[in-house]
């Protein structure tokens, strides 16, 4: 199984990088945090790799550190959670804040994740509250996320893009709202910060 894998950015999405590695180009889906941290096309990067294989097809799955992939791997775990979910979940909640909310049994906060319904939220808590603790994957000090402006023009792009994630209209607009409307920040850094103020 792959577990490691290093090479050169041949494009990327916000969901999906391909990585040529040595004349072999690898389609690996990512998260959100993975895809921020990614460098311009033709850069290098390693990826921690998660080898999902299915009987039609295998899936690779990267993450930037270690522990977003223990936290992917131990997300697909829990019944009903396979791995697209499992990366979406990574995608709208950092890995301390996750950690956090199965400690504490924040069946709301988990439950406010797109795509969480009560019931998967309270499997999360059950099945991993004690899994986090043993593996020490407990919460560390988070570093608040700097404040932004949003330009108009690029406004509806990132509300699309949060819409179709599922976050509601209404919670983006607020979002959005109290980032500002000036300044003349890209798409991919207006939509990191506004993640980041949804994940919290």
């Amino acid at each position: 199984m792959i577990a490691l894998l290093t090479g050169k950015i041949a494009g990327k999405t916000p969901d999906s990088v391909i990585l040529d590695v040595n004349g072999v180009g690898y389609r690996v889906q990512i998260p959100f945090s993975t895809f921020f941290a990614l460098p311009e096309e033709g850069g290098t990067i390693t990826l921690n790799i998660h080898t999902h294989v299915k009987e039609d097809a295998i899936n690779l799955f990267g993450f930037l550190t270690p522990k977003e992939k223990q936290f992917f791997q131990l997300l697909i775990l829990v019944s009903g959670v396979g791995p697209k979910l499992a990366r979406d979940i990574l995608s709208n909640i950092q890995p301390d804040d996750l950690a956090s909310a199965l400690c504490r049994g924040d069946i709301v906060r988990l439950s406010a994740i797109p795509g969480i319904g009560k019931k998967t939220s309270e499997r999360l808590v059950l099945e991993l509250k004690d899994k986090v603790v043993k593996l020490g994957l407990m919460p560390e000090p988070g570093k608040g996320a700097p404040l932004s402006t949003v330009d108009a023009s690029v406004r509806d792009d990132v509300a699309s893009a949060l819409i179709n994630l599922g976050y509601k209209e209404a919670i983006v607009s607020k979002v959005l709202a109290e980032m500002g409307s000036d300044g003349d920040a890209p798409m991919e850094t207006v939509l990191k910060l506004a993640l980041k103020r949804l994940m919290k």
